[in-house]
This record gives C-alpha cells, sequence and structure tokens, in this order.
C-alpha cells in the first residue's frame, strides 16, 4: 500500500545533470551538483535520513549522491515462463518496480519531516482528539478538524509559506477525518484518483501509507528503517511544495537469459535504481503525530 506517492507529483526535478561515479561497479554512485545558493547548507548537513547524501564544496556547490535502491534477483525457469497464461517476465518487472518505489517514496517522505519539534519554523503539533477526546480503539486521540485548524494556527505563527502546504496524512489520521462528515462532508469519501486533492483549513490533502514514526512523548522521529515501539506513532508530513527537491537518477535493468544458464534453464533478473528527495530549506515543514 506505500507504492501510491501522489505527495511527489508536480514537484520538479532538479535542473542538474547527473555524473555516474565508477559505472558498473560495486561502489557506483549517481551525483549531482547544485549551486549553494540553491539550498540552506545547514539542512543538508544536518539531515537525520541517513547516509547524509550532501556534501558541500568551496567552491559555490554542493554535491549530492542519489541513494541508491536494488532489489534481490529473481529468478523464473525457461519452463514457467513457456507454460505461463500471461508475460511472467512482464509481471516480475513491475513487481520490481513496485518494490522501488515502495522504498523511495517512505525515504522521501521521511527525509522531508522534521527532526523534532525544535525549529521554530517547522512546528509539530500532537493531534488531542478535540474537546471530545475522541478516541480510537487502541486509546489514540483521533485527528480532528479543531486539531487542523490549531496546526493551521501553529504553522501562521511559525511563517510557513501558504503557497501550497501539503499535508501527507497517514492512515490513521485520514481514517480519522473520514469520520467527521460534520467539517468535510464526502470530500475524502468521495476523493478518487483523477479529482483534485481535497483543500481543508488550506491544506492540500495527500495520503500515504509509508510514513515516518515519532516519539511522542519528545516529538523526535524515529530513525529510518527503525521498529517502532511503545510510544510510537505514525505522524501525518507537512511540506511547501516549493521547498522540496528531488532527482530521479540512472535505472538499470539487469537480465541473465536462461539461454545462457544450461544447467538450470533459468532467467535471472533485477534492477537498481537511483533517486533522492530533500528541503531546499530548513523551514516550511511540520508534522502531526
Amino acid at each position: 500500500k506505500n507504492t501510491a506517492a501522489t505527495f511527489l507529483d508536480g514537484i520538479p526535478e532538479l535542473d542538474a545533470d547527473v555524473t555516474v561515479i565508477n559505472e558498473g561497479d560495486v561502489t557506483e554512485k549517481n551525483k549531482i551538483y547544485v549551486a549553494t545558493t540553491d539550498f540552506d547548507v545547514d539542512v543538508l548537513i544536518n539531515n537525520t535520513t541517513y547516509p547524509i547524501a550532501a556534501q558541500v564544496y568551496e567552491d559555490g556547490t554542493v554535491e549530492i549522491t542519489l541513494d541508491k535502491y536494488q532489489t534481490k534477483v529473481v529468478t523464473v525457469t525457461d519452463d514457467a515462463v513457456k507454460g505461463a497464461s500471461y508475460d511472467k517476465i512482464d509481471s516480475v518487472t513491475k513487481s520490481h518496480s513496485n518494490s522501488i518505489a515502495k522504498g523511495k517514496y517512505k525515504k522521501a517522505i521521511h527525509s522531508l519531516a522534521p527532526a523534532d519539534a525544535t525549529n521554530a519554523k517547522m512546528p509539530v503539533l500532537v493531534a488531542t482528539g478535540g474537546t471530545d477526546n475522541l478516541t480510537d480503539s487502541t486509546g489514540r486521540p483521533r485527528l480532528t478538524y479543531e486539531d487542523l485548524v490549531e496546526f493551521k494556527s501553529m504553522c501562521d505563527n511559525a511563517g510557513v509559506a501558504d503557497e501550497v502546504r501539503r499535508l501527507v496524512l497517514c492512515e490513521n489520521h485520514w481514517n480519522d477525518l473520514l469520520l467527521d462528515r460534520k467539517n468535510f462532508g464526502n470530500q475524502l469519501v468521495d476523493y478518487v484518483k483523477g479529482k483534485p486533492n481535497p483543500m481543508i483549513a488550506g491544506f492540500e490533502l495527500h495520503k500515504y501509507g509509508g510514513n515516518p514514526y515519532y516519539t511522542v512523548a519528545t516529538k523526535v522521529k524515529k530513525a529510518y528503517g527503525s521498529v517502532p515501539g511503545a510510544g510510537d506513532r505514525q505522524a501525518s508530513v507537512l511540506f511547501v511544495t516549493t521547498n522540496v527537491a528531488k532527482k530521479t537518477g540512472n535505472t538499470k535493468q539487469y537480465f541473465a537469459k536462461a539461454e545462457n544458464d544450461p544447467e538450470n534453464q533459468t532467467n535471472r533478473m533485477n534492477y537498481r535504481h537511483y533517486f533522492v528527495a530533500t528541503r531546499f530549506q530548513n523551514k516550511d515543514a511540520g508534522a502531526i503525530i
């Protein structure tokens, strides 16, 4: 469910050529070079989604290393290909693409979320359940319209740009708002792909299942890839689209035909893909836990 990531729709690619280092080797990298005037250097150095992807040079450029995503090798025997009622190789290719997309979008939303609540320009709100103290079956306070209005107020006070405030709701928060027909009518119920995203309290709403987790008591984001524990809660992430950069690098398919494997008569395939997403400046972002 984490492969559908509309939250990066419409965000342009960084205007920078991809430089390939050590092509064909296990140490192969995709890098881009961007003027430091385009970035707040501190946000890159103090990035909380590791490994750190940027290095600053004295000549006025930032070197950004794109994240590398590799799929495991999948084998398909010639017997299976010839006996299948559908294009099995094509099906395997799609599964690789989905796996890569799941990984790169999950890391992207993690990197766009604030590290904690210490930056006054990136507010973090803990959902309250509203004046009625609404909770789900686990006791988690639900996200309410009152919370959204409070979060809007926090963003306004923090000076968050109001150009396009994109709020990427986690599944729990989306479901919370689904229950509030009084304030939202059928805007979320009727939302389908192809329609404009709902606008609520000044936020352009998106939904994604791979959002990062925070420790509620400290409002600190969990490290990428860590397992959430007691006291941790998945967050909804806010960012302003004009403050987000992304770059798609090279995609390579590695394919060994069965005809070159006389003993096993098996096709082998995997993919390598490069991608990165980050903020330009250490502001215009936020989270609801």
